[in-house]
C-alpha cells in the first residue's frame, strides 16, 4: 500500500495526503478552534463550501481528533502539575493505559522509549492531592514497577507555527 494510502486510525478509509490549504486550515484551527467556516474560508482563500468539505474530511480521516479549550490549570483550581514517569511490567501497556485513563487529573499519557516506559501528565488541586494520586492510585496498579514524579513549576503553551 503506498504511503499516501495509509488507513486512518479509525479504519474508515485511506487517509489522504494533506496539501498546503489543509495545513493552513489546521494551523488556523489550532490557533482558534472556534473559528467560523466563513473566517476559515476567507483566511485560506477558498469558498465556504470547500472549507466545510475540507474540515469534514480532516475530521473523517482522523487528522482533526476534536476541538477543545486551552485551560489555565492554576486558575481552574488545579494548582499542582507533574510529569510522572513509570516503569511497567513488559507487555502490560494496554492494561496500564486503561488504569491511568481512569485517574482524576490525567491529562496526557504516552508510551515512550528510554529509561522508563510511560510518561504521564497530571493536574491536581494541590501537592497533597498529587501525593495521594501517586502513592495510593498509581503505585497500587499491579503492573507499575516504579514511578518518579517531576513537579512542574511553570508551564508555557506554544502557539502553532504559522
Amino acid at each position: 500500500m503506498p504511503d499516501e494510502q495509509m488507513v486512518n486510525p479509525a479504519g474508515r478509509h485511506p487517509v489522504r495526503p494533506l496539501d498546503a490549504v489543509d495545513r493552513d486550515i489546521l494551523r488556523m484551527l489550532q490557533t482558534d478552534g472556534r473559528a467560523s467556516i466563513r473566517s476559515v474560508a476567507d483566511r485560506v482563500h477558498i469558498s465556504r463550501a470547500n472549507a466545510y468539505a475540507r474540515i469534514n474530511r480532516l475530521l473523517d480521516d482522523g487528522v482533526i481528533r476534536g476541538f477543545s479549550a486551552r485551560v489555565d490549570q492554576e486558575r481552574a483550581g488545579q494548582g499542582a502539575s507533574a510529569y510522572i514517569t513509570l516503569k511497567i511490567v513488559q507487555n502490560s501497556w494496554r492494561t496500564v493505559r486503561e488504569a491511568l485513563q481512569a485517574l482524576p487529573g490525567a491529562a496526557h499519557i504516552a508510551l515512550v522509549s528510554g529509561d522508563f516506559d510511560v510518561l504521564l501528565l497530571v493536574h491536581t488541586k494541590d501537592n497533597r492531592a498529587l501525593r495521594e494520586l501517586v502513592l495510593t492510585r498509581i503505585q497500587s496498579i499491579p503492573e507499575v514497577l516504579s514511578t518518579r514524579t517531576l513537579l512542574v513549576f511553570e508551564e508555557t503553551d506554544l502557539e502553532p507555527e504559522g
